[in-house]
């Protein structure tokens, strides 16, 4: 899929599967958001690391819902997976908290 705009191969394959317009939406949503934390860089020269910070910023810094943190983590996991076809690793130190857990909630 060369040539072809990161959100318009997400967009591409999200509808190849058959995923929902929502589940579209939320993706593309989440996957700009990660490349704006990471200064407009490609993820294709991101690692696991730099996922790790994004999804620690949410839950500590934003301090969203485990629920928009699981989206949030499942739309990366589908980027990497399907568009750009370099699977993250395994997830250790990456910090998903609950509000509870934090004592706001």
């Amino acid at each position: 899929m060369t040539g072809i705009r990161l959100l318009d191969q997400v967009r591409n394959t999200i509808r190849a599967l058959h995923y929902s317009r929502k589940t579209e939406q939320a993706y593309c949503y989440w996957i700009r958001h990660y490349i704006r934390f990471h200064q407009y860089r490609h993820p294709i020269s991101l690692c696991n690391r730099d996922v790790a910070r994004f999804l620690s910023h949410l839950a500590l810094e934003r301090r969203l819902s485990v629920t928009s943190q699981h989206q949030a983590f499942n739309a990366l996991v589908f980027l990497y997976a399907e568009v750009l076809g370099k699977p993250l690793g395994k997830a250790d130190g990456w910090v998903r908290e609950s509000c509870s857990v934090l004592g706001h909630g």
